[in-house]
């Protein structure tokens, strides 16, 4: 007889046949123990599991069961039957990893797949970011930033399977520099006389395009409102960021100076000239050593058509004319040009005359640095003569400045006049060079003229 076929419902209940030759054997209790007996006595059983559903079918949205009955077949939802829950990528189990089914014809538990979710994403300072689906699984968020601030880090971030996001966090960081523009360049003429020129001009504003604010704006260069040489100056602003990012413009102010050829003293004569030289507006005054008159133009000045006013001036030996008719012509020569040293003797043998000339001679340099005129009175009228120098005045010009100097006739005398006629100092004894000196160097005049001998080194051994 065949063996029969196994069921289970709510019994269970085995059916068998027993081989030739033996005895059947039934006894009560469980199946299985029966079945174990039929198989020791050599029966040939058959096992049949009835396909009749016990629990729910089990569904899982995102998700999947793999379920086995207690024998290893494979039934969703027979008694004892035990599933294993999986979700799909990108969801996560919510509840127990396996469900069994029950004798009171439930489950063990209850799942849900539930799709994964990242960390929310910080909103980047000035700056955002907008995403596909949230911050669920596969949901795509790409950054922006406001006007002025550039990307930091990854464009684009993906929630992965892990629950992080991939790549690298973002951040709106101020890497464009602040704009200034300067003003174009200044180009300046000094002014007459002048060698620096005063230029204005608008301080620069600096614009931050990303929120607007400077923090410090440097200034390279004299300000404006300066005066300025001649030449060209570089000026430079530099602004800063809140990022410390700087911007930078530069300029250049040009001054020129107008000028004429350099002018040079003449010959046995100086030149003392103001501002440079030889700028627009400068004067330059000339004169001559001792025993020099300065022929032409005293001072020039160079004018804006760069060329000198007056004619060139020349140094000329000193042409005394002694055949004038008063004494008041022959001084009227040497006004604002020589200082005279007038020495009276009654007698061309008289001691103090004669010592007085000892010390004079070797001291002649002394004399013409200081532009002195030595004039000699020698006898008394009509024995009267008068020199100068190689000159000799006629006796009636040298008894003529006698009278009007109020030198006396009979005794010696020595009378110091400076450059405007004027009596200084007299003696009625010899003089020493270093006297006579002391005391013109101390004359208003002659201390303009010591500067500029001193400058063009002009000075006696």
């Amino acid at each position: 007889m065949a063996p029969s076929h196994f069921s289970s419902s709510s019994s269970c209940c085995c059916c068998w046949s027993p081989a030739p030759g033996r005895a059947a054997v039934r006894s009560m209790g469980s199946c299985w123990l029966r079945l174990a007996a039929l198989l020791a006595l050599g029966a040939r059983a058959s096992l049949a599991y009835e396909e009749t559903p016990w629990c729910s079918p089990i569904k899982v949205k995102h998700g999947y069961a793999n379920c086995r009955t207690p024998q290893g077949e494979y039934y969703k939802n027979v008694l004892g039957t035990r599933c294993d829950i999986r979700c799909q990528k990108g969801y996560e189990l919510h509840g127990p990893h396996q469900l069994i089914c029950q004798s009171s014809k439930r489950w063990s538990g209850k799942v849900l797949c539930k799709q994964k979710r990242c960390p929310a994403l910080s909103m980047p300072t000035n700056g955002g970011f907008k995403c596909s689906d949230g911050a669920y699984f596969g949901s795509r968020c790409e950054y922006y930033c406001s006007p002025g601030y550039q990307l930091k880090g990854d464009r684009i971030v993906t929630c992965m399977d892990s629950k992080a996001w991939s790549g690298r966090p973002a951040a709106c960081v101020d890497t464009e520099p602040p704009r200034i523009q300067c003003p174009s360049v200044k180009e300046k003429s000094a002014e007459p006389n002048k060698l620096t020129v005063r230029v204005f001009w608008d301080t620069p504003e600096g614009r931050d395009t990303a929120d607007g604010i400077l923090t410090d704006v440097i200034l390279k260069g004299l300000p404006p409102g300066s005066h300025f040489p001649e030449g060209d100056h570089k000026i430079q602003y530099t602004v800063y960021d809140r990022a410390e990012n700087k911007g930078t413009c530069k300029f250049l102010v040009k001054v020129r100076v107008r000028r004429c050829v350099k002018l040079n003293a003449p010959d046995n004569g100086y030149i003392k000239c103001s501002g440079d030289g030889n700028n627009y507006g400068a004067t330059c005054e000339f004169s001559c050593i001792g025993g020099y008159e300065l022929q032409g133009s005293p001072a020039r000045v160079c004018q804006y058509n760069l060329g000198w006013s007056g004619v060139e001036p020349t140094c000329a030996p000193m042409n005394i004319n002694v055949n004038v008719r008063t004494a008041a012509a022959l001084l009227d020569q040497f006004y604002e040009k020589r200082r005279l040293l007038i020495i009276s003797t009654p007698t061309a043998a008289n001691f103090f005359y004669r010592m007085q000339l000892g010390m004079l001679q070797p001291a002649q340099c002394g004399l013409d640095l200081r532009h002195v005129t030595v004039v000699e009175l020698v006898g008394v009228f009509p024995k009267l003569i008068g020199r100068i120098g190689v000159k000799l005045l006629p006796p009636s010009l040298t008894l003529q400045l006698r009278l009007l100097l109020r030198i006396p006739h009979f005794s010696f005398n020595i009378v110091v006049m400076d450059k405007h006629g004027m009596d200084k100092e007299r003696y009625p004894f010899p003089a020493t060079p270093a006297e006579l000196f002391a005391l013109i160097d101390k004359f208003p005049l002659r201390k303009d003229e010591m500067k500029l001998q001193a400058e063009i080194g002009h000075s006696c051994p």
